[in-house]
């Protein structure tokens, strides 16, 4: 089955990389960092605004390309301290309701920028 790459405009322009690719009704959304809409880090230093902004875009990806938060079926999360484990929970349900999706959670080093303390990719089916 062929694969689309769209084109989004609710997010940042990706450098590189596509922020999503679609096969059939399935969306596999590459990992978002902390920036918005024009690139910018938001939250520098705090988890809680970084973990809001990464959900933030997968929303503004999932409802761009015609679905919602209940769509995404499985999310991988990298962290690079552990201790951000409670404010990445404490916002998450802010964008999930119960039951969550299915999510692996990995603390890392480090990510693509020593700035970046949250990166999630995810899988959504779009019914």
């Amino acid at each position: 089955m062929p694969h689309e790459i769209p084109k989004l405009t609710s997010v940042c322009p990706s450098d590189g990389y596509s922020h999503v690719a679609k096969v059939g009704s399935t969306l596999y959304i590459s990992g978002q960092v902390a920036k918005d809409i024009k690139g910018d880090l938001v939250g520098r230093g705090d988890i809680e605004a970084q973990v809001r902004q990464v959900l933030t875009n997968m929303k503004n990806i999932v409802e761009e390309l015609g679905g919602d938060m209940t769509n995404v079926a499985k999310i991988t999360t990298l962290l690079t301290h552990p201790s951000y484990r409670d404010a990445y929970r404490k916002v998450r349900v802010e964008f999930f309701s119960d039951p969550p999706p299915a999510n692996t959670l990995i603390i890392v080093e480090s990510l693509a920028s020593p700035d970046f303390l949250v990166e999630i990719e995810a899988v959504a089916v779009i019914d």
